[in-house]
């Protein structure tokens, strides 16, 4: 009975990405801490919301997987959860637990977090019923999400905090990224099951050139709101930054094989830590 409770929770955390839930709850708490003020650390609303935000998002990845199971049969067959460890029943009923959770948890804190954790509700429903199988519609919705993960630590203190923004524009930058890596990662089974994500309809070669432009625009906004701001001196965003963006890059140029952008897609993880870290030094 124990090996079969493990064995579920094991699922339950594989279903839900806990790493990635970490990394969320990271980035609300040095948001909070080293750009807004530490005082918010010991704040028990503090918390709240970022159990909310976490809530939200393992209801996401459940509604995800539920509708792409045939898909990750092709893709990820190795990490399929639903319909082996736990029944499609199970999962949608997390799923909704989970979302109506981070729901009232927002409706305790403000009616204004209550607003975006409903909209984000909504549109993880969309992109997983819909928007993610549309040439880069799913992309931005996921990565203005990341992005709506920062503001919203900014939201609940009201402090419009610039430095949230430019950290909020970081995650939207590299989650597009990463994102469009994926669709490239998982072509063979978007493209047996009828998606027109943008590898498939414009070919991995001119996906890659989108990717370079976005990384160029990229590099560009954090000189220019750096120089405005006079955030972080420039050898901060030479380490946590530039160089890592470079290597991702080169790496890109020379990817060709499932394997290789399965790789990429770790990498930009990677920065995102990095990114995250350098709160740090603010």
């Amino acid at each position: 009975m124990k090996l079969v409770s493990r064995s579920f929770i094991e699922s339950l955390l594989k279903l839900t990405r806990f790493g990635n839930l970490i990394i969320i709850a990271l980035a609300q708490y040095f948001t909070a801490g080293f750009l807004i003020g530490m005082h918010t650390l010991n704040d028990v609303n503090l918390f709240l919301l970022s159990l909310s935000t976490v809530f939200i998002a393992a209801g996401g990845y459940i509604i995800n997987d539920y509708y792409d199971v045939k898909i990750d049969y092709i893709n990820k067959p190795d990490r399929v959860v639903i319909g082996k460890s736990i029944t499609r029943r199970y999962a949608i009923l997390f799923h909704i637990a989970l979302s109506f959770a981070g729901i009232v948890l927002g409706f305790y804190l403000s009616w204004k977090i209550a607003g975006v954790n409903m909209l984000s509700v909504f549109l993880l429903w969309l992109y997983s019923n819909n928007l993610k199988r549309l040439p880069f519609v799913g992309n931005l919705t996921v990565a203005f999400l990341t992005g709506l993960a920062i503001i919203i630590v900014d939201l609940f203190y009201g402090k419009d905090n610039s430095l949230v923004v430019i950290y909020a524009l970081f995650a939207f930058f590299m989650t597009l990224v990463r994102e469009v890596i994926k669709d490239m990662e998982d072509l063979k089974g978007d493209n047996s099951f009828g998606c027109k994500t943008l590898p498939i309809v414009w070919g991995i070669r001119k996906t890659k050139i989108l990717i370079y432009v976005i990384l160029i625009v990229f590099g560009a906004v954090v000189i220019v709101l750096n120089q405005i701001y006079q955030a972080l001196p420039f050898k901060y965003h030479l380490i946590f930054l530039f160089v890592p963006l470079l290597w991702l890059f080169l790496r890109l140029i020379r990817a060709d094989m499932k394997k290789d952008f399965t790789r990429l897609s770790m990498y930009c993880k990677v920065i995102m830590l990095l990114g995250i870290l350098s709160m740090a030094f603010m």
